[in-house]
């Protein structure tokens, strides 16, 4: 006789009191639907282009150079050599993908690791 799986239930709490869930019993696994609200909810809130990825990238590094990009938002400790290596990781995206940006994706490119460069030497040297 086989025996037969029990299933599961899978609920995402991240996004506030609507419950969203998955259920799955054996190979033939099917989710429940999702309301259209909660798939509203989920989706981001701007398109994810490469000029957002770097300003992302950029963002985090200067957080943790200790800026504060949100004034309600509490202080990241500094944390130097992990900021450098964001730095680094845009430098290598932008000796890979050269030739191959737009225009405005090489700017914004440029412009933050310069931005970052000249933010890190000036905490790295204690100005």
């Amino acid at each position: 006789m086989a025996e037969q799986e029990e299933g599961f239930v899978v609920r995402d709490r991240r996004g506030g009191s609507s419950e969203t869930a998955a259920q799955a019993s054996g190979p033939s696994a099917s989710p429940k639907p999702v309301a259209e609200s909660d798939a509203a909810h989920q989706a981001p809130a701007f398109p994810v282009t490469f000029s957002s990825f770097v300003i992302s990238l950029g963002s985090s590094s200067l957080m943790l150079m200790g800026e504060k990009l949100d004034p309600q938002q509490q202080a990241v400790p500094v944390n130097l050599p992990q900021a450098k290596e964001i730095i680094d990781l845009l430098s290598v995206l932008e000796e890979k993908t050269k030739g191959n940006l737009t225009s405005e994706e090489q700017t914004v490119l440029r412009d933050m690791l310069y931005a970052l460069r000249m933010k890190y030497v000036s905490l790295s040297s204690g100005k």
